[in-house]
């Protein structure tokens, strides 16, 4: 059966209908699960195994039948898990269908039907009784519940309620106990992902700042968890300024609680500086002696940095202080770690609560509007002051004393930057009410809301009124805009270039002048996790989840390119860089397709993973900006990624375990097209053997 389902293009700006198979929603969420880096985490795998072992064993020296109960169960392997280490029988609780359904054949697969039973609800609907899903409550319970800020994902409502309706008192758990870390640093870096800086530019009246509103200033920032490859930051871009802190632990042996509460530390800054960040990972022990303890700690933090294992389903987390507070060398301070139900934010304390007092705090929200309309890598992207600089280099060589600027982009300071630049009218577009709103308070803070001129529509439905009659002599973008989520979607300026053209004087100047796709094949160092089958996972076999995977990857969507932020994902390229398309906005949309095809060489031995593509936009002809490689790759095909963006990645099946031995010269060819009807573009890249000369 076929439906008929919506979806705003990116690329167009229009909303569309698409036939889709009735199950597409479920195959877009199998496609782009964590599942196989989860069965491909040996680490996590093999200390859930041992700890399963341990608590049936301690059941059974009791004299008690071992009855487990797995919620979350997933494929199966931790039921599978316990009923081989001697578990009587196993409920293993899937809510997400054809999860569960996975699950079944799997159990089924590998014998232990008789053993297991799949339960396809969510824990909280779970009964116990005569009729009921369970006859009796369970004395073991087995769950992986965890995000990367732990409870992120419900664990601990769903413990809570566990422990209430569907274990014994005092029940074995797998895992027996977790404890978050915390440690403060100073950093610029990251804190650029959470405010806006002054924005410096040199003009013919000398320096001028953008400043930001003192509301923004002031915001606590988004509520939501930072969750990146926290090993992937350079040292040197943070001052540690405590050591590493327990904040609290939760025993889930025992009774949970999902009630809002807050855990205090007091420490002694390690040097003086400004607190803005709080760094956090956790750790869970398998059994009550905390011999088995699997964790998610930073390198610097790791009690053996050379058997780490890489994993992206958990990474680390950055949370920002509402406010920077200085802090001073031995001068005592208390770090709150506060939760609710399903999230962590914390606070500086300069006096330590008493004891059994309570610190109130809300949870951060934002209340200036721009965490709303920015994400942490458009805040960076915002403050970098050497990108700005690019910009007010290229405008300085195409404005003149008369231009009339139209900008459009989401959110963008471009307008400022031009009207300090001397352009006598300046018009910005601005399609949503959040960033209308932003913008305002940004033009009041530094006075120009006389200055520039805010339209609050979409551009296309721009008229003459709203230009003031005036016609365009530069239509300015960077192009940004807030729906886009691959490379090539920011094309949508050329759309809006073609659909306001009536609105552009003659010889108008339009920046950036053309764009460019380019792309590079790459071996990552762990990335190809994500997409590799795992076939026997600690000697089950779960080569039905893998071609669970593979069918939700024939999916038209699945088979497209997805976005990752490379700079959290190191690789090597095997090829030179190629320009595969170029998009020329001096001119309107063309009518027919833009077609690429060709050929890639791999100079480099390794393990073709996949062929990595982003866009390059050249503002003027001196001048280029590039949202993927920043530069050429080293002689060893290293690579420097541009940390404000995602590039997108075009996995080759199958992905090439590590393992696998070298095979002989290959090439990649490809095939891309621009469909300028629906702004789509289709690529299909093949590995080749290269002949035997």
């Amino acid at each position: 059966m076929k439906i008929f389902c919506s979806r705003a293009n990116p690329t167009t700006g229009s909303v569309e209908w698409l036939e889709e198979d009735e199950h597409y929603d479920y195959h877009q969420e199998i496609a782009r699960s964590s599942y196989a880096d989860m069965l491909h985490d040996k680490d996590r795998n093999i200390k859930y195994y041992q700890g399963i072992r341990a608590a049936v064993s301690r059941v059974k020296d009791r004299g008690q039948k071992a009855l487990v109960l797995d919620i979350g169960t997933g494929t199966g392997l931790l039921s599978m898990m316990a009923v081989t280490a001697g578990a009587d029988f196993c409920y293993a609780i899937e809510v997400f269908k054809p999860m569960a359904d996975a699950a079944v054949k799997i159990v089924e697969k590998n014998g232990f039907s008789d053993k297991i039973m799949v339960i396809n609800k969510h824990s909280t609907e779970v009964t116990v009784g005569p009729e009921g899903d369970m006859p009796c409550c369970a004395n073991i319970l087995v769950t992986e519940l965890f995000d990367t800020e732990l409870i992120g994902e419900g664990a601990l409502p769903s413990y809570e309620h566990a422990h209430r309706h569907l274990v014994e008192e005092n029940c074995e758990a797998v895992p027996h106990r977790a404890t978050i870390y915390a440690q403060l640093v100073e950093s610029r870096r990251m804190w650029s992902w959470n405010k806006l800086f002054p924005i410096h530019l040199q003009t013919s009246l000398g320096e001028q700042v953008i400043v930001p509103p003192v509301d923004l200033e002031n915001c606590p920032g988004a509520p939501s968890v930072c969750d990146i490859q926290l090993n992937q930051v350079s040292p040197a871009d943070f001052t540690v300024l405590s050591d590493v802190l327990p904040m609290f632990s939760i025993d889930f042996s025992k009774q949970v609680s999902s009630s809002a509460a807050c855990h205090s530390r007091q420490f002694e800054p390690l040097t003086s500086g400004r607190a803005q960040v709080v760094l956090s990972w956790w750790d869970i022990e398998m059994d009550p002696e905390g011999k088995i303890r699997c964790t998610t700690a930073p390198f610097w933090a790791h009690s053996d940095p050379e058997e780490m294992q890489w994993r992206d389903h958990w990474m680390q987390c950055v949370y920002f202080l509402p406010q920077e507070e200085p802090v001073v060398q031995g001068s005592a301070l208390c770090l709150v770690a506060h939760h609710d139900d399903y999230c962590v934010w914390y606070s500086l304390q300069r006096t330590s609560p008493e004891k059994n007092e309570r610190v109130h705090q809300m949870r951060p929200v934002c209340d200036c509007q721009a965490h709303l309309l920015w994400n942490r890598p458009r805040f960076g992207e915002i403050n970098d002051q050497d990108r700005t600089d690019r910009y007010i280099q290229a405008l300085s060589t195409v404005l003149k004393p008369d231009s009339v600027c139209l900008c459009v982009s989401d959110g963008s300071l471009l307008s400022v930057l031009a009207h300090h630049l001397g352009v006598e009218q300046v018009f910005t577009v601005e399609s949503s009410a959040a960033s209308h709103k932003l913008l305002r308070k940004i033009f009041k803070a530094n006075h120009l809301e006389d200055k520039i001129n805010i339209i609050e529509k979409r551009p296309e439905l721009l008229t003459s009124e709203d230009l003031k009659s005036r016609k365009v002599s530069l239509l300015l973008g960077e192009p940004f805009f807030t729906t886009s989520l691959l490379p090539w979607h920011n094309l949508y300026f050329w759309y809006v270039r073609t659909a306001v053209d009536q609105h552009l004087g003659p010889g108008a100047v339009v920046m950036p002048q053309a764009a460019s796709l380019h792309a590079v094949v790459v071996e990552f160092r762990d990335l190809w996790r994500i997409r590799s089958p795992c076939g026997d996972c600690e000697g089950f076999d779960v080569h039905i989840m893998d071609d669970m995977i593979k069918r939700a990857l024939d999916f038209r969507e699945s088979r497209e390119a997805e976005p990752h932020p490379l700079w959290e994902y190191p690789c090597r390229s095997l090829s030179e860089s190629r320009q595969i398309l170029a998009f020329d906005f001096r001119q309107l949309v063309p009518p027919r397709p833009l077609c690429a095809e060709g050929t890639m060489e791999l100079r480099r031995p390794g393990r073709s993973h996949a062929a990595v593509l982003w866009m390059e936009y050249h503002l003027t002809p001196e001048c280029t900006l590039s949202t993927g490689l920043l530069e050429p790759a080293d002689p060893e095909g290293g690579c420097c990624w541009n940390p404000h963006c995602k590039q997108a990645v075009y996995f080759f099946n199958p992905v090439l375990d590590p393992r696998a031995p070298l095979g002989g010269p290959q090439t990649v060819s490809y095939v891309v097209e621009f469909h300028p009807s629906t702004g789509d573009i289709t690529m299909e890249f093949r590995l080749t053997d290269t002949p035997d000369s």
